[in-house]
């Protein structure tokens, strides 16, 4: 075993701190909040929105909270949750008025996305959870019920039973990891049902299985199957991008901490056994992209030609925390932090480097065109508050493994992990 010198162990520790110790003020932390809400308009905007406002704001009641939320909202949090069933009201009412003679299975939003109103899902089960219908006189169980059926019987699948994340045609997006599963494992959570919980694990099997490039250190590509006739006007993706890869981490962990709360978290261990080892697989296969100089992605994670991109590499990094939290698996939490203090840090004038000085994120990849760079993104700010709560969280916990050793629960392996870390210009060696 290396020898480590008291002195250098203490001066590691001490950095560490200091590296644990960068944070967003509560003023810049509002900023971000207030341009979350000043531009989530696209269904996938506002579900996400939505879950990063129960991360960051309403612990209790988000699914990381690994217990069912109350049934009633308490006084001291109606204001802090109100923003998510003022959207799970606003969807539902917009829906009664532009689909008033339609009934039966529909999306919560027309769109031409099958997946992306699914994430609005979770909303909206939880305002019928605390009993919002009887005072919004919105019938959201029912609107649940019509979402799921929609899903599962009006839009196109694999042969295997691979639900398509577009209307028209069917193709499959890594997005959908994010949309869907977590939708399908709340509904599960909430109503008790485990063929639901199963059914999110395995919507999440048949995408991996057609969209991890094994010839790429297992990244998954962002999208297979269609021509990009019929309307979706995109064709397939090969390439790997780092939001894509990152949508994909961040939905099978909802599923996996669902599944976790759940009754059934014992007779389903396999599943999150699974579920922990893909999601290690997809931050194996991008960390060792990310650039040096910046501790940022690539729009693209393994091509250097693309921009780099804040957004995906928050989203990313909060999966690194979470999965800590979760599984005690702790290999990237030295990437994750080195992330989370350039995203956070200040230039020489004392400004945040990656943001504006309104609180957008940036440099963002552009949310109608995933190939372009772009100047606002809602999601990159629903990304920072999922950062930001992940990572309080794992230092309320103790900051356990921030020096990246873990023992991997279901991982590739099963063993505990050697890490190779540089800090200070001197090579440790954990075991």
């Amino acid at each position: 075993m290396p020898f480590l010198p008291a002195v250098l162990l203490l001066v590691l520790l001490g950095s560490l701190a200091a590296v644990s110790a960068q944070n967003l003020t509560e003023s810049q932390l509002a900023n971000v909040v207030a341009r979350l809400a000043d531009g989530a308009t696209h269904p996938w905007e506002l579900g996400t929105r939505a879950q990063a406002i129960l991360e960051h704001d309403v612990r209790p009641f988000s699914v990381f909270s690994l217990s069912l939320p109350e049934t009633s909202v308490p006084s001291n949090t109606s204001s802090a949750i109100s923003p998510v069933f003022s959207i799970a009201k606003t969807v539902l009412s917009n829906r009664a008025t532009s689909n008033k003679n339609i009934t039966g299975p529909q999306p919560l939003v027309s769109d031409d996305s099958a997946a992306d109103p699914a994430s609005i899902g979770p909303a909206v089960l939880l305002a019928n959870w605390t009993g919002r219908g009887q005072s919004d006189g919105v019938d959201y169980a029912g609107a649940a019920q019509d979402q799921f059926n929609f899903l599962y019987f009006r839009v196109p699948k694999t042969s295997d039973g691979a639900i398509s994340h577009r209307t028209s045609e069917l193709q499959l997006w890594s997005d959908f990891v994010y949309m869907v599963p977590p939708f399908l494992a709340y509904y599960g959570l909430l109503t008790n049902n485990q063929s639901l919980l199963e059914d999110a694990y395995t919507q999440i099997k048949l995408y991996r299985n057609y969209l991890r490039d094994t010839q790429s250190n297992n990244l998954w590509k962002h999208i297979q199957l269609g021509t990009g006739s019929g309307g979706s006007q995109v064709a397939n993706d090969d390439g790997h991008w780092s939001t894509g890869n990152a949508w994909a981490a961040a939905g099978m962990l909802r599923v996996l901490a669902s599944i976790s709360t759940s009754s059934f978290s014992s007779s389903m261990s396999s599943e999150q056994d699974d579920l922990s080892s893909w999601i290690f697989e997809i931050q194996s296969g991008m960390y060792p992209h990310i650039d040096s100089s910046s501790s940022l992605f690539h729009n693209y994670a393994d091509n250097t030609a693309t921009f780099l991109d804040a957004a995906s590499t928050a989203l990313l990094a909060s999966t690194v925390y979470r999965l800590s939290l979760l599984r005690s698996i702790h290999h990237f939490l030295p990437a994750a932090e080195q992330s989370r203090k350039a995203l956070f840090g200040t230039n020489s004038s004392g400004d945040l480097t990656h943001f504006t000085s309104d609180g957008w994120l940036t440099p963002v990849v552009n949310p109608d065109n995933f190939g372009a760079e772009g100047t606002t993104s809602p999601e990159g700010q629903a990304f920072v508050l999922d950062l930001q709560a992940a990572w309080e969280d794992w230092v309320q916990d103790g900051s356990k493994g921030a020096n990246g050793a873990s023992r991997i629960r279901g991982g590739p392996s099963g063993a505990y992990l050697m890490v190779l870390f540089t800090f200070m210009g001197v090579w440790v060696m954990f075991i």
